[in-house]
Formats: C-alpha cells, structure tokens, sequence
C-alpha cells in the first residue's frame, strides 16, 4: 500500500473519531434554563468574535494570494497552495470552538452526577480539537502530495500551504489572545481588586466576555497555532529531502529515494494519530477531587500515546528501509516534547517549590511577588533550551540536518492527545463559571474547581509543548530555508556585516512584537474597566444583585479593539522579513531568523512560565495559604495573575507562530530572494 494512502486512511480516522466524540458530547443534557442561557450567551460572543475576525482574514488572505500569483518566480500554484493551507487552518480552528462553546453547559450539567462525567464530557470535547488538527493536517497535505507530486515545483508549492496555515494562525492567536486578556484582567481590576466580588460573580459586566475569550483564544487560537507547527514540521522535513537521499555529513544515503524522504514525516504523523485516539480512550477518573488522581489520568493517555508513537515510528522506519539513524532522531524529539511539558508544569504547578515561593512572597506585597515571579520565569528557560540543545545534537549525529526537522516531527507527532488536553481546560474553566452563576451547590462548584485546576496545569504543559514544538519548527523551516537559497554552513560568517545586522535584527523584533501585544492587551482592558465601572456606578441595584449588568458591551469592546489591534503584529511579522531579504540579501535574512528563533523561543518560555507561575501562585493562596482570599497576600496575588495574564496567554504564545511564520515567509520567498540578491 502506498504510504501516502496509509496517512490518508489515519487522518481520516482521527476526524470520524472526532466526529464521534462530537456527537457524544452534543447528546448530553444541557442543564437548566439558567445555564443553557448563559451557555448561549457565551456561544453567541464567540461566534460573533470570529466571524468578524474571519471577515478580515478573508480579505488579508485575498490580497496575498493575488500578490503571489503575480510574482513570476513563484506563480499561481503556490497562491493554491496558501488559500488551502489558511483556509484548512481556520477550519480546524473554527470546528474546535464551535464545539467548545457548546460542551461548557454539558459540562456544567454533566459534574452534577460525578467529577468523571463532568471530566469525560469537558475532555471529549477538547479531543474534538485535538483530532481535527492532526486529520485535517494530514489530509492537506496528502492533497497537495497526490495533486501535485509529479510537478518538477512540488518542493516550492508546499511551503505554501505553511504560510497560508501560519498567516491564519497569527491573526487567530493575537486576536483571541487580545480579547480573552483583556476581559479577563477588566473583570479581575474592578470585580476582586475594587469591588472584592468572587470571580465570575454574575455582577460582573465582563464575566461574560472572559468566558467568550476563553474559546477565542485559549480553543481556536491554541488550535491554529499547533496546526501550524504541524503541518509546517512536516513541510520543513520534505524540503529537506535530498539531504535523505545524500549525507554529505554521514557520508550514505539515509532513505532509498527522494519519495522515501517525503514519505516518511507522513507515515510518522500517522502513526502518531492512531497511538492519539488509543491514549484519548484511556483518560478516565474516579470519584476523587485528588488533582494527582486527575493528573495521572491524562498523564495515562499522554504517556501511552508517546510510548505508542515510538512504535509505530521505528516500525514505519524499518518498512520504508529508511537508515535506523532516523529513529533515533524521530525518538529524541518526542522525548524532548514530553520532557519540556514536565519542565512546565514544574516551573508553573503550586505542587512544587518554585511557585510555592512566589506565593510566599506575596507577603510582603505586589513588588516582591512580581519580581520572584519574573525571576522564576527566567530560570524556567534552562531545561527547555537544554532539551532541545540535546535533541538537535542527537538528531544531528545519526541523520544529519535531516534528522533535526525529524526530531520536530516526532515532537508533534502526539499532538492529537496533546491538543486534547490543553482544549479541554477552557470548556473546563467556562462550566465552572457557568456553575458560578447559576448558583449551583458548592459541591459542584468544587467538581469544576478541580477540573479547572487540572486544565491550568494541562494549559501550562501544553505551552511548554507548543513552545518546544515552534523552536524546533522554526529550526526546521531555517535549515530548509539555507537549502533553498543554497547557502552553505561555511557562507555564514560572524565577520559578514550582513549577517551580523541580521541576527541583531532579528534578536530585536520579537521584543517588539511583545511590546505590540501587551499594549493591545492594556489599551482594551482600560476601555474593559471603565465599562464596568460606569455599569456599577450607572446601573442602580446591580451591586446588591438586583439588576442585570449589560454583558454584550463588554463583548463588543472586546470584539472591536481586539480585531483593530491585531492586524499590526501580524502584517509586521510577514512583511519584515521580505524587506530584510530583498534590501540586505539571503545572508542576512538566514542571520535574521536566526536571532529570531533564539530570542522568541527565550521570551515565549518567559513569558509562559512566569504567567502560568503567578496564576497558580494566586490559586495556591485561595486555597487557604496565607490568610486566603480576600487577604493581603491574595490582593497581592491577584496584581501578579494580571501581570501574568498578557503574557502567558497573548504575548508569549503568539511568539510561537511568529517564529515559524517569518521562517516559513522566507522559505516560500526564496525563489525570489535567489534571483533578487539584495540591493545593499
């Protein structure tokens, strides 16, 4: 059988699994009037959030796609290429959320009965997700294999289908990530800072729209950024193909044949769905609130899957007679992924020492909090560069550069359980707040808490996985870019002022991008907060709960600021690069990505850390410690979670695709980039 038809009947497996779940969770009650109407709500800002934010995309994918075509070098089959990939990543994205939106409420109905229905119906949900990534992925670019494997331009089309992928996953994760943080940070400044209300207190104008922000963010976002990193892994490795078929490093072949090098990635990924949906049916709970008791249930379904994975890749590497070598590499990826998520969930988790003493010096106010926070994120960043380090040196040894874009591959090859996990945690969040204001028992607001408090852990590992993915991703698409361009190792020089310029460049933008994003974040939380407090302060008897807030305005700032805000970042990222490599040359474009692959990939784990560290810090003093809610230490807390809010959950995962993005802008480009040469 064709190995391409196996990818095919994988992918297509993981969306009639998908589909499955899908309808599990679509036949479960949806709750009392009350939560089938702030579910409805919620679902009616989500979709309203991104159709408008489609709408622009449309037109941004439109003008692209009529300026390829009108390049001769490149031409109109690579413009085919860049509409499927953009629109095959806002359908994964858009097929996730729209599932999310509606299994918060089940969610919320289902924990009444026990933590493992609530569990069972919020996971599912978040397979849905997790499945649509990795099978719509697959079999797009199992399309473009059969449309277009026999054209001699099939290595230069493909990249396409990356950038239209990354451009939508750009747009998707800055703009969601802008709304969700700043009706998150509003609702906390006026609700718990001036107010001293509960969270999701349903007084609270912007409670609704932080739950809006969740699915935009946290569920179609996280999924365009992780449909990127994938299918981009695989595109990279393709690219490199020839590097397969001839080791000058090695000195042999590692794959019979250039179709061989193509086959592979994709036999890999496959594989990787079919160990995603085994470990997907082994997530499951008891009766305990135990987080350990949660966590080792998905860790069960994670772990499986990796374990699964290696399998399936050793033996698609023996069935393609590709070089052993190429294992070894597949294997030092995937044990990266799993070793950086742990990392993370060690640097962010209040079961460990680092966020323990950021709690602790909470004490002592808001300063030495952020400050202890700031540091930890900072440290945070040693074992996932060290991991990575290792796996590029691994791979490198037993199968050349080829291996290092295969060590990404093994890395995203879980991603259909991986994904799963990190969705479920928003529909988890949402029904907790659902449960909030319906004014359900507080044994049910328990159950959510601790399927909440599962999927900020799941949320902070899957950073730390999507943070490790994107560096090696980008590393990927940088050395299929070299290829392109034909540059060589020994072309580049640290005494060449071009690449020098280059790489400072490149260390420069990301922290641009950040300032960019944070801005955003804070210029729509202040209109965010001076809603809600003109509503308290206009709104007679809303505070003693006997007037209803007007939900739909916070929505709508949300919706209008974050979409006006995120176009700048965005056509930065795509057109920066393309004015470095036409003005400066290849040279300095490869010196650019570079500096900026090492600088994002620094920033991002940061950013993510510390965010995640502050937030659990806040949960670990709301659980009791140093006098509990409504303390100093908790006042303080607080402070550091808004702090943390903007850079876990917009700046710094939006590092991810940017880092990919402007390698995969330059990979696609290099055709151009070759017969221009640069004017300086």
């Amino acid at each position: 059988m064709n190995p391409m038809t196996v990818a095919v009947i994988c992918g297509a497996s993981g969306l009639g699994l998908a589909g499955f779940m899908a309808r599990y969770v679509l036949k479960q009650d949806q709750g009392s009037p009350r939560i089938r109407e702030i579910s409805a709500a919620i679902k009616e800002g989500a979709l309203a959030f991104l159709g408008r934010e489609y709408k622009i995309l449309f037109l941004f994918v439109a003008v692209v796609a009529v300026v390829l075509g009108l390049i001769p070098m490149l031409g109109w089959w690579v413009t085919l290429a860049f509409v499927f990939g953009a629109g095959c990543s806002a359908l994964a994205g858009y097929l996730g959320m729209n599932m999310a939106i509606r299994a918060n409420s089940r969610t919320a109905a289902a924990v009444q009965k026990s933590l493992n229905d609530g569990l069972r119906v919020s996971f599912r949900s978040g397979a849905v997700m997790g499945l649509c990534v990795v099978g719509i992925g697959i079999l797009g670019l199992s399309v473009l294999y059969f449309a277009f494997q026999g054209n001699p331009d099939f290595l230069k089309i493909i990249p396409g289908f990356g950038f239209g992928a990354s451009s939508v996953a750009i747009f998707a994760r800055v703009g969601g990530g802008i709304f969700t943080k700043a009706a998150d940070t509003g609702a906390d400044i006026v609700g718990k800072v001036e107010k001293g209300i509960p969270e999701d207190d349903p007084r609270n104008a912007a409670v609704i729209a932080d739950f809006v922000g969740d699915n935009v963010g946290d569920v179609a976002g996280m999924g365009a950024d992780l449909f990127e990193s994938y299918v981009d892994s695989i595109i990279a490795t393709m690219a490199l193909g020839t590097i397969a078929a001839f080791s000058i490093t090695l000195g042999k072949p590692l794959v019979p044949n250039m179709a061989t090098a193509w086959f592979l990635p994709m036999m890999v990924a496959a594989g990787g769905i079919v160990a995603s949906i085994i470990g997907i049916f082994l997530v499951r709970v008891g009766k305990t609130l135990q987080m350990g008791a949660l966590l080792n249930a998905l860790r069960r379904g994670t772990v499986t899957a990796s374990i699964l994975t290696a399998v399936f890749a050793f033996l698609a590497v023996r069935l393609l007679n590709a070089d052993i070598g190429i294992f070894w590499a597949i294997l030092a990826g995937l044990i990266a992924g799993v070793l950086i998520g742990e990392s993370t969930n060690y640097f962010t988790s209040y079961a460990y020492k680092p966020t323990l003493r950021i709690s602790e010096a909470s004490q002592t106010g808001a300063g030495t909090l952020i400050t202890r926070g700031f540091a930890t994120g900072l440290m945070s960043t040693l074992p996932p560069i060290i991991l990575v380090v290792a796996a590029i040196m691994i791979a490198h040894h037993f199968a050349d550069i080829y291996g290092i874009a295969m060590a990404g591959v093994g890395m995203l090859s879980t991603l259909g359980i991986q994904d799963a996990t990190d969705a479920y945690g928003p529909v988890a969040d949402n029904a907790g707040g659902i449960v909030e204001m319906s004014d359900l028992p507080p044994e049910i607001r328990e159950r959510t808490d601790a399927l909440d408090s599962l999927g900020n852990t799941t949320a902070a590992t899957g950073k730390g996985f999507a943070i490790g993915a994107a560096g090696l991703t980008a590393l990927a698409l940088l050395l299929a870019y070299t290829q392109a361009v034909g540059i060589k190792f020994a072309a580049i020089s640290l005494l060449d002022p071009h690449v020098i310029a280059g790489i400072l460049l490149g260390v420069m933008l990301p922290a641009i991008f950040c300032a960019m994003t944070l801005n955003a974040v804070g210029k729509t939380s202040f209109s965010i907060v001076n809603e809600v407090r003109r509503q308290f302060r206009e709104i007679k008897g809303l505070m003693e709960g006997k007037a209803k807030p007007e939900y739909g305005k916070c929505v709508d700032i949300c919706t209008r600021d974050a979409i006006k805000q995120m176009i700048a970042p965005g056509v930065m990222t795509i057109v920066v690069p393309i004015i470095i490599g036409l003005i400066l040359g290849p040279l300095a474009l490869g010196g650019f990505l570079i500096g900026a692959v090492g600088s994002g990939f620094i920033l991002a784990i940061t950013f993510a850390n510390a965010g995640g560290a502050w937030d659990n810090a806040k949960k670990w003093i709301e659980r009791g410690a140093f006098g509990g809610k409504g303390s100093e230490a908790h006042k303080a807390a607080v402070v550091g979670d808004m702090v943390g809010d903007p850079m876990k959950d917009t700046a710094g995962p939006s590092l991810n695709i940017m880092i990919k993005l402007m390698s995969i802008v330059a990979l696609v480009l290099a055709p151009v980039l070759v017969a221009f040469g640069g004017i300086i």
